[in-house]
């Protein structure tokens, strides 16, 4: 049974009202997203609040949380409540859809954990299902709405599974979103790529792409680019 919280160095996840708890997926997300000297800051799909408290911690960027579950909504209105940076959080309870919609607003960085489960069996949890499947927010929405929200020079990151990933990014270019960078995240060395952390611009770049090992041979032996990138949240590091 997952713990009711986790601890950062800076701050705490409380996550018993949540369907999805703290895990790997959102905490590489949080720190390989690029915050340098980005103002406005949208986090779809907020869940805890682990992402947008991880960008909090390394800018000073004023940061709009979108969660459509309202025991989600709680838990990180809770949790930002609680953080040394509660003052730039904005928690929004609202579809992504219906945001996107009606919103104005022009962001430096969209980020996303989004659900991405499409053909597996449904869990027995109502909650979970929604948090896991894309029953409530498809990749094309976020797709669209990234289009519309983000500025001229803004950038969306996103982490996916890799086949997912891979259609993610002809999809994006589709509709004027280009891969600049795409980091090919492993659970250990010579094993198939597990993850893709994204990020597209509305501008065509050079396009970046490189690997992250997570493990090395042995069980919570961690890579150094791992440890690098992590080490000013986890405890361990």
């Amino acid at each position: 049974m997952a713990n009711n919280y986790f601890k950062f160095k800076q701050f705490i996840i409380h996550q018993e009202k949540c369907a999805m708890k703290v895990g790997t997926d959102g905490v590489l997300l949080g720190a390989w997203a690029n915050c340098e000297n980005t103002k406005h800051v949208l986090d779809i799909g907020t869940g805890t609040g682990l992402i947008a408290l991880m960008i909090a911690q390394r800018s000073q960027a004023i940061i709009d949380a979108i969660e459509i579950d309202e025991n989600a909504c709680m838990q990180a209105q809770d949790n930002f409540q609680k953080s040394p940076w509660y003052s730039r959080i904005n928690l929004v309870h609202q579809s992504f859809q219906d945001y996107a919609t009606e919103s104005n607003k022009k962001y430096d960085l969209i980020v996303s954990n989004p659900p991405y489960f499409q053909n597996s069996l449904y869990t027995p949890s109502e909650q979970r299902t929604k948090a896991r499947h894309n029953m409530e927010l498809e990749l094309s929405d976020i797709i669209d709405g990234s289009s519309k929200l983000l500025a001229n020079d803004g950038t969306l990151s996103i982490v996916l599974p890799y086949i997912e990933g891979v259609m993610f990014i002809a999809n994006a270019a589709e509709k004027g979103l280009y891969c600049v960078r795409q980091t090919n995240v492993l659970p250990k060395p010579k094993v198939a790529v597990k993850r893709l952390l994204l990020e597209f611009q509305k501008q065509r770049k050079a396009f970046v792409d490189q690997d992250l090992i997570i493990e090395l041979d042995k069980r919570h032996e961690y890579s150094d680019n791992y440890k690098n990138l992590t080490k000013d949240y986890y405890l361990f590091l």
